[in-house]
């Protein structure tokens, strides 16, 4: 069996035994790397050197039995928007240019007192706002299925890396979905924890209200071990919570009588066919595992678009009012006076797609408009937190699609902005509400592409969606290894 295949738990297990050694791990990583990166260009910095002292660092950690964690010794990548002390953070954007933390993140630092060793910064959509990693400026992600596909956004680098075998672990950010949907698109698991569960500490802001740090793994009992160990208080953060996080303890695959309900909204016109058959069928697994699975209305489902985007890019324009070329990163050569730099500098450094959701943003919150969307837009958004409670007073999960379709070739989805928002339909409300869900491949299309299943839970259920995730899981059987990784074992 190649290193490559393992899970990050078992390959944790073989460190421990001493079967394999933290540099062969990597060392594997790297190969494997050089083997499919420049068709897949998942990462945007490495650094092999440092991560072979670091792995060096941990064997030595292990031997004397000062690290003994479950995941000690696993190579992970990080998303290019969480700081890393003394490595590039760019948030895939030229604005960013040079711009090296003096500090890490909390989930990084949380990863290092695990024992994991960090591979890499990942490819992704510009400041995290797309849906496909097309809008970085370090060039589109390939999807490891098929390489002229996209991968999902914005966490596209993340989850295309673990489904090739070029990190086992990966942190992603979730937004609006920027976890769970490239996670289906890869045919990985992935995981947005409840809203104040990760620290925030250290993450690159897009939509503060609504960013998430979450897990990207090859399987549930993966995603589970990384969440926990990434999870926490942070003085540092003002929204994060002092809470549970024995996530590994519900890695259980009973889940009778366990309430599931579809909503009927979710599978109305638009949904491909292969993925309403593929998702209703993970149902009839779980229904057939004991759980009881019926449909229901969930209303309000039309409206979440527009509200997370007008909420989403009303708090990126102010965000984002801090990149301006004085402090750090890029800063235009020609310019005429302070304003002249500022504007030129934000024209010649951020993206169209950041452009598009900057102007938006500071429409919504100009005199004149602030009532009549952005003020309008949070009540929507608390009608669907309520909407969501109804539910849960039935329900432990809601099933349902992860995304409308398979991975879209790329290209296709820049040209059509709308069309691009409306592939978020089924995972925003998440963020709008502060709930945690889970995405995991449930069969693949006629084209070979992953399709994803999601569950979402009320707050502070991530156990509950985890003991299903995994329970499913089992019953499904092993998941086919994408062609990038086959080839590799």
């Amino acid at each position: 069996m190649s290193i490559l295949e393992y899970t990050a738990l078992e390959l944790a297990g073989q460190i421990r035994k001493k079967e394999i050694s933290c540099r062969e791990a990597v060392e594997a990583v790297f190969g494997q790397i050089k083997r499919n990166e420049e068709s897949l260009n998942c990462y945007i910095s490495l650094d092999r050197e440092a991560a072979l002292r670091q792995a060096d660092a941990v064997q030595k950690k292990i031997e004397d039995g000062t690290l003994t964690g479950p995941l000690t010794g696993v190579p992970v990548a990080v998303k290019d928007n969480i700081c890393t002390r003394g490595r590039k953070t760019t948030c895939a954007s030229k604005i960013l240019e040079g711009f090296v933390p003096p500090f890490d993140a909390f989930a990084v630092k949380k990863l290092k007192e695990a024992g994991c060793i960090l591979i890499g910064k990942t490819n992704m959509d510009e400041f995290a706002m797309g849906s496909t990693t097309e809008t970085s400026a370090f060039g589109a992600t390939g999807n490891p299925w098929d390489p002229a596909h996209v991968p999902g956004g914005s966490s596209g680098g993340s989850a295309a890396a673990v489904a090739a075998g070029e990190a086992f672990l990966a942190l992603g950010s979730d937004t609006g979905g920027s976890i769970r949907q490239p996670a289906g698109f890869c045919g990985v698991v992935g995981m947005k924890p409840t809203y104040g569960t990760v620290s925030r500490n250290g993450l690159i802001a897009y939509g503060s209200s609504l960013d998430q740090i979450g897990p990207l793994c090859r399987d549930v009992a993966d995603c589970a071990a990384l969440l926990e160990a990434v999870s926490g208080r942070d003085a540092m953060d003002s929204t994060s919570l002092e809470r549970e996080t024995d996530f590994t303890a519900a890695l259980s695959a009973d889940v009778k009588g366990l309430r599931i309900g579809i909503p009927r909204d979710y599978f109305t016109e638009g949904l491909d066919a292969e993925v309403r058959q593929a998702v209703l069928g993970a149902a009839q697994k779980l229904a057939q595992l004991g759980a009881r699975v019926e449909e229901f209305d969930l209303s309000l489902v039309e409206y979440a678009i527009p509200a997370y985007y007008t909420i989403a890019s009303a708090e990126a324009s102010s965000n984002l009012e801090r990149f301006d070329g004085i402090k750090y990163g890029y800063r235009t050569a020609d310019y005429d006076g302070l304003h002249d730099m500022y504007k030129k500098t934000r024209s010649e450094g951020f993206g169209t797609e950041v452009k598009r959701r900057i102007m938006l943003g500071s429409f919504v919150l100009s005199s004149g408009y602030y009532d009549a969307y952005y003020l309008k837009a949070l009540r929507v958004k608390a009608m669907i937190k309520e909407a969501f409670n109804d539910a849960f007073s039935r329900y432990d999960c809601i099933l349902g699609p992860v995304a409308p379709a398979p991975a879209p070739k790329k290209g296709e989805s820049l040209t059509d902005p709308i069309r691009m928002y409306l592939g978020d339909i089924y995972t925003i409300s998440a963020n709008l509400a502060g709930l945690p869900g889970i995405s995991l491949p449930c069969g693949l299309s006629s084209r070979g592409l992953p399709i994803g299943v999601q569950l979402l839970a009320d707050c502070f259920q991530e156990k509950k969606l985890i003991s299903a995730a995994h329970a499913y899981e089992q019953a499904r059987g092993s998941f086919p290894l994408c062609p990038a990784l086959e080839s590799a074992s």
